[in-house]
């Protein structure tokens, strides 16, 4: 295992797909079959394209800067060109506020859009995340799922790209890979779309990072090549298949052998794993 930068600050919940940020505002926003889930308004693309613009000019850069972002594996892009063009879904771990951008920069010149947990649309920043490509997983019951699935199909049968954070939630400066939830699996065999495993992993901060920021890690986004559906396997088993091979594929992203996280690869309402004895990750504690 890489470099862990071992956090001890955050209240990491006990089970590994729960948020623990807490948020300040409700806008009372509803995410029911009515809901623009993707929105190609005119008005709304204007909004987008704005972000993205402030984006290049400064977050790109700040988050280049401040978390002293690398991406490795760009050239996993231009290999498979033709293949990503026809619509993709990407997945890693996620692990600090702003990983959604450094994702975007690591993908330029695509503009995916990312599956959000709804709070975070009804919360202060919501209008940002939605400009940034956010589309909140629906609350509201069957017919708001469907809905949902509707206009990312539409999304990805259109040659668009889709991201996930397929731990299904944020837990900062964390560096095992938690067990996956079904979803990037699940859409990528559905609509028949390539899964590209992305991963965050650590190094250790140098001395004026450390002193001016109080940081102890920088991060390296490591993107690897793209996974396909089994299409031998019977539907459950080519999804489950995929799930399982995409874990494996980020845990080697982020320097960890598969066998040796400490998770399992898929999520079973599994409880979180109290940990380290040293500074590699050597004597794990804890249990599923």
């Amino acid at each position: 295992m890489g470099f862990d930068p071992q956090p001890d600050r955050f209240p990491y919940p006990e089970i590994t797909d729960r948020h623990y940020l807490v948020l300040k505002k409700n806008n009372g926003a509803v995410f029911d079959e009515h809901y623009p889930f993707v929105d190609d308004s005119l008005f709304f693309r204007f909004k987008a394209g704005f972000l993205r613009l402030v984006e290049w000019v400064f977050g790109f850069w700040f988050v280049a800067l401040r978390m002293g972002l690398r991406v490795k594996g760009r050239d996993v892009l231009k290999r498979h060109r033709d293949l990503l063009r026809q619509g993709a879904v990407s997945c890693c771990n996620h692990v600090f506020m702003l990983d959604f951008v450094a994702v975007t920069y690591a993908l330029r010149p695509a503009r995916p859009k990312v599956l959000v947990w709804a709070p975070n649309i009804r919360g202060e920043n919501g209008r940002y995340i939605r400009w940034a490509g956010g589309i909140p997983v629906p609350d509201e019951g069957a017919r708001a799922t469907q809905a949902c699935l509707h206009a990312v199909g539409d999304l990805l049968n259109s040659g668009r790209w889709l991201h996930i954070f397929a731990e299904g939630s944020m837990w900062e400066w964390y560096a095992p890979i938690r067990p996956f939830k079904r979803g990037a699996a699940f859409l990528a065999c559905r609509y028949g779309k390539p899964l590209l495993p992305m991963a965050f992993s650590y190094r250790p901060a140098g001395w004026l990072r450390r002193k001016l920021f109080n940081q102890t890690a920088c991060m390296t986004l490591t993107i690897g090549e793209p996974l396909l559906a089994d299409e031998t396997l019977p539907k459950k088993e080519r999804e489950l298949d995929l799930q399982v091979r995409s874990h494996q594929a980020v845990c080697r992203l982020a320097g960890i052998a598969p066998e040796d996280n400490i998770y399992p690869p898929v999520f079973h309402q599994t409880r979180r794993v109290d940990y380290y004895t040293d500074t590699y990750g050597v004597g794990y504690k804890g249990s599923w």
